[in-house]
């Protein structure tokens, strides 16, 4: 049967699940998502409103496609990385970051699991890895990879929730999976662990007050009551997904280029706040912290030392207060008035 052999040869290529889904199985997606945009949720995203439609149906992003291949990729931590938090003169990358851009990792997978489904029949496909308008995560649910948890993120009976979703759409009619039911019961820690309370209800999301889209995609300086509570985190968060106890069935990461890279595990904040854009461009070449660019990871830098209790790294906030980048400048200042005990 081709959807055992399909589900047989994306097993071969690394990845842990393969489930399918029709591209209309998620008719509740639409209702949702306008909802967001009208609560402004999304902040400065504003691709997500750009892009609604599509994103609201995946039938629309390609009419021709009759089935949908979703796939789950473990990039588990070898330790919990909540434990970082606590090293104030250190700074926390999110786990996903740690090395290589998933992207690029995950499209080169799927690209070859498409490659061999068209070999063997003939069809037209289409990959996706998070950058185009689909709804992964109502996918991945209807295709009974996982469900989406209370802290919308995918959550999974068999992986946890440390995991990539990939899909690849294709005109062939394939047999759906049965969609997962939610198992959250009354737990809420991911809810309550929230630094920054960005889960107005669960399975809701102000991105606004969540710390990945602080300081990932927030342009300009954070909003100064939310920067005590970015802790040492510089990039992303990760502790809604550290805290779900369905962690416990959690897969070890297959590719070692998730494999965290020894010096993006815990930095210290001293090194990376005397980076200039050159040394930045150099040392997260092939990361995705690349794409925000050196001002923006320095800003969040500055925040974390200024939230570190620790005087030794005043000269390094000192030097950033004249820079180039007003955003930078602000943030150094910020952390000068934090370590001088004046906030």
């Amino acid at each position: 049967m081709l959807k055992e052999r399909l589900v047989t040869q994306a097993l071969a290529e690394g990845f842990a699940m393969a489930r399918v889904c029709a591209p209309d199985a998620v008719p509740e997606v639409p209702d949702r998502l306008e909802a967001f945009l009208r609560a402004g949720r999304q902040g400065q995203m504003s691709w997500l409103a750009d892009r609604a439609h599509w994103r609201g149906n995946p039938h629309a992003l390609w009419p021709d496609a009759r089935s949908i291949v979703m796939l789950a990729e473990p990039y588990t931590p070898g330790h919990d990385p909540l434990e970082d938090l606590d090293r104030k003169d250190r700074g926390v990358v999110s786990v996903y970051a740690r090395n290589k851009d998933y992207h690029d990792v995950l499209k080169k997978r799927l690209k070859r699991v498409a490659r061999w489904l068209v070999s063997e029949t003939g069809c037209e496909v289409k990959v996706f890895v998070d950058t185009a308008p689909v709804p992964e995560k109502p996918l991945g649910q209807a295709a009974g990879l996982g469900w989406q948890g209370k802290h919308t993120n995918l959550v999974s009976r068999d992986l946890g929730n440390w995991f990539f979703l990939g899909a690849i759409f294709t005109t062939l009619p394939l047999e759906p999976d049965e969609a997962e039911a939610d198992h959250c019961g009354s737990c809420r820690r991911c809810l309550d662990i929230c630094p920054t309370d960005a889960f107005p209800a669960p399975y809701q999301l102000d991105a606004r007050l969540c710390i990945s889209y602080l300081t990932i995609e927030h342009r300009g300086p954070v909003d100064e009551a939310l920067r005590p509570k970015l802790g040492n985190r510089i990039y992303g968060c990760d502790d809604c997904l550290a805290v779900c106890p369905w962690n416990k069935f959690a897969s070890a990461a297959r590719d070692q280029k998730y494999a965290a890279r020894e010096d993006l595990e815990a930095p210290p904040l001293a090194h990376l706040a005397r980076l200039d854009d050159v040394a930045f461009r150099q040392k997260f070449s092939g990361s995705p912290i690349k794409r925000i660019g050196r001002d923006r990871f320095v800003r969040n830098v500055l925040y974390a030392i200024g939230n570190s209790e620790d005087p030794s790294l005043m000269p390094e906030a000192d030097k950033l207060s004249n820079d180039a980048d007003p955003t930078v400048a602000d943030a150094a200042r910020w952390a000068k008035q934090r370590l001088f005990g004046e906030n």
